[in-house]
């Protein structure tokens, strides 16, 4: 269920914020939401290029999947 979130900005950014959400012929609450939507993307996964170089480094996939099973049976150390 949606949930209404009050968010204090000065009028500069305000006004950024309505110029770009008019270019993409959305209301400000949509581009808010949308822009956030795609940071949090960017920033949390990993893009095809990089999972790409994850998923031929037979190296790097052995040490992930040992780490798991560390992790599983709580060996190690974790930081």
């Amino acid at each position: 269920m949606p949930k209404t979130v009050t968010l204090r900005i000065d009028d500069k950014l305000l006004d950024r914020f309505k110029h770009h959400a008019e270019m993409e012929n959305r209301s400000i609450s949509n581009f808010i939401e949308t822009a956030t939507l795609r940071y949090i993307e960017e920033t949390e996964l990993v893009d095809e290029f990089e999972m790409s170089e994850i998923l031929h480094n037979d190296k790097l996939l052995r040490r992930l999947k040992k780490g798991s099973e560390d992790a599983r049976k709580k060996r190690g150390r974790f930081v």
